[in-house]
């Protein structure tokens, strides 16, 4: 018999969730107002979800410039609760689904876990750069906005039900649908997907706020019936598992070995030049007609290795993985708007970057950037700088 849910246990699961979308938001006015009566809240949401009569409230929708333009749509913290709690009893059942060289938004499988996937990808198809290899870049025009709701209803629901009789662990003989009331996340996918998140948003700031803005990346332009929220969690589980059909396209049906995506950027590295062009129409004709995207024209590129390619904010070229120019630009503004009297902003800040740089071939840049009288004469930053990221010996993961 499938599992049902019991309200005690969806109460629970909810407090699960609510801590979840607390975390790294503690402070935050509206949280800290939904938990002054937390019990209150939580028994009226759990009641809402179990009776099924849960409808999301209206969103906040406002204009975010870092690191580039782009129009969210934010959900009430009640609603943020809800897609935590949907994303704790699905994900890892979406994710048993998807290739290993999906990178966005999975544990463990970041931007860095991306980029050393696709330089051992390179390395493998050119033989450790010892034949021709090239590298083909695709990109989807305003993907997240054109998105076919109802389309990926139909998707999540198929992926649904055919896991649900599928075990958990080999090994063992309970299945999804043990553990996991799938009517009742039927039920709420469905509330969440189809949702039209326009309806009744708050707008924050000004028209002009969106002067520059590309209709493309606008769900205020989008076709009937398309467009997720930037911002939901919910989102950006849905934008993988919308993805994942075309991921199983190009592995399992144009058979790229060395195939990796993020989000709509995906890379595959052949030795073939022609081969990799020749993938290029079909790839194309497969987004419009099953999942109704196009891919973006000017963004197309075929890349030789030898001189290099961009790839998730980092540059790889043989044996040495070096920061993007774009990514290196935007660490250089933030720096430069760095209030130096804020001391425990600035050590955060800079210790972050440091972090993310230290995975690539950076050293003399990061000496360049931050050991200088700007930073040291932070006692605190110095010593972080000293024991931490500038290291007396070179070894070869810098330059």
């Amino acid at each position: 018999m499938a599992y049902r849910i019991t309200r005690q246990d969806l109460l629970r699961d909810l407090y699960i969730a609510f801590y979840d979308a607390r975390r790294h938001k503690a402070k935050m006015s509206y949280v800290l107002h939904f938990e002054h009566h937390l019990k209150d809240n939580l028994e009226q949401l759990c009641d809402s979800l179990f009776n099924r009569t849960y409808s999301p409230l209206p969103s906040k929708c406002f204009i975010v410039d870092h690191p580039k333009k782009r129009e969210v749509f934010a959900a009430q913290f009640a609603d943020r609760v809800v897609h935590h709690l949907y994303y704790n009893y699905t994900h890892e059942l979406f994710e048993r689904t998807f290739i290993q060289d999906s990178y966005s938004c999975i544990a463990g499988r970041g931007t860095h876990y991306g980029i050393k996937r696709m330089y051992e990808h390179v390395r493998k198809e050119s033989l450790n750069y010892t034949v021709p290899c090239y590298v083909l870049k695709l990109d989807i025009r305003g993907y997240f906005m054109h998105i076919n709701r109802q389309r990926l209803l139909e998707i999540t629901t198929r992926t649904l039900m055919k896991m649900s009789k599928h075990k958990v662990v080999s090994e063992q003989p309970a299945t999804w649908g043990d553990i996991i009331d799938i009517d009742f996340v039927l039920w709420l996918t469905k509330e969440i997907v189809l949702l039209d998140p326009k309806i009744s948003c708050e707008i924050v700031g000004h028209k002009s706020d969106w002067d520059g803005l590309d209709k493309n990346k606008s769900l205020f332009y989008t076709p009937e019936g398309c467009g997720l929220p930037i911002g939901n969690l919910t989102s950006q589980l849905f934008s993988n598992i919308y993805m994942n059909e075309f991921d199983q396209f190009m592995k399992r049906v144009m058979h790229c070995a060395h195939y990796g995506r993020y989000v709509d950027d995906s890379c595959t590295a052949g030795a073939d030049r022609e081969w990799l062009l020749s993938l290029i129409p079909p790839a194309d004709q497969f987004l419009d007609k099953e999942l109704g995207l196009q891919l973006h024209r000017g963004k197309i590129e075929i890349c030789d290795v030898y001189r290099g390619f961009e790839f998730l904010g980092a540059f790889l070229k043989p044996y040495r993985i070096y920061v993007s120019n774009k990514s290196l630009a935007r660490v250089r503004t933030r720096i430069s708007q760095l209030d130096m009297s804020a001391h425990d902003k600035v050590f955060r800040t800079v210790n972050s970057y440091l972090g993310m740089m230290s995975h690539y071939s950076s050293y003399n840049l990061r000496r360049e950037i931050f050991y200088n009288e700007k930073f040291i004469s932070i006692a605190p930053l110095d010593e972080g700088l000293r024991k931490m990221y500038i290291p007396t010996n070179k070894n070869k993961n810098y330059e």
